[in-house]
């Protein structure tokens, strides 16, 4: 017998030649969706760390530059102006580099990492905000020298960088747990 004669035998009997698999899958679909939605989120989960990971080494990379250039104004082996205009060229980067890693971890609902996140995040858009009118920007060369602003903005660097290593090993660690149970 064809498959075409079995398919009529069925239609005859008052059901369709596919009734059964599509049965089959719709119930094979509500078992197995909860299975593939999870590897999804899994997956997604573990794209969102390996993103935050990358994000983290280029924020500490540029927090290491912040520190060496501030480190060569003390020395004097640069001027003002121009340690000034390197660094104010990397704060929007800066900004929007942890921005976007604070809003990740919020829409993936790791409330941990984006509590941890948001108060320094806060603090670099206020510190954009906050830039006097005339000012060449975050670092301005005509008071960067004056009041210990200098040091503020070496020990701020400082505490950038130990807080974006922390920020590395959890993202590490988590991408791990998270491609584990994948």
């Amino acid at each position: 017998m064809s498959n075409r004669d079995k398919s009529q035998g069925l239609e005859r009997r008052g059901g369709s030649a596919g009734s059964g698999s599509r049965e089959q899958t719709e119930r094979g679909g509500a078992l197995y969706g909860g299975r593939e939605d999870s590897c999804f989120r899994s997956t997604m989960e573990s794209m969102v760390f390996i993103f935050s990971l990358i994000d983290c080494c280029a924020l500490i990379f540029l927090s290491v530059y912040f520190i060496i250039t501030l480190s060569d104004l003390e020395c004097d082996y640069i001027n003002a102006r121009s340690c000034c205009s390197k660094l104010n060229k990397w704060v929007i980067p800066e900004l929007i580099g942890h921005a976007i890693v604070t809003v990740l971890m919020l829409i993936s609902l790791h409330w941990f990492i984006f509590l941890l996140n948001f108060p320094v995040a806060t603090w670099n858009i206020y510190r954009y905000i906050m830039v006097p009118s005339g000012n060449m920007g975050v670092f301005d060369p005509t008071e960067i020298h004056n009041r210990g602003q200098l040091k503020s903005h070496m020990k701020e660097a400082m505490i950038k960088l130990g807080f974006h290593l922390l920020c590395f090993f959890m993202y590490l660690y988590s991408m791990i747990l998270s491609l584990i149970n994948d």
